[in-house]
């Protein structure tokens, strides 16, 4: 992910795996700080199909972590 702050807005989606191609569903539009708790919180196998979304990038939220 491109550098970014903890105050940015992001988008922080589940994408599934569904059989029609998959779906996007958001969990959260706010700050990249609480959208990283929100992930946390979240089961291993929803985190999985995290992603989190800047004005400019998207990224895995589990690379985020290994980052």
């Amino acid at each position: 992910m491109r550098t970014t702050y903890l105050e940015a807005t992001v988008r922080l989606y589940h994408l599934s795996d569904a059989m029609e191609g998959g779906a996007a569903e958001t969990l959260f539009y706010g700050t990249l700080t609480e959208a990283m708790q929100i992930a946390a919180q979240q089961d291993e196998a929803t985190q999985e199909g995290l992603f989190i979304a800047t004005d400019n990038d998207v990224v895995a939220y589990l690379d985020l972590l290994e980052g």
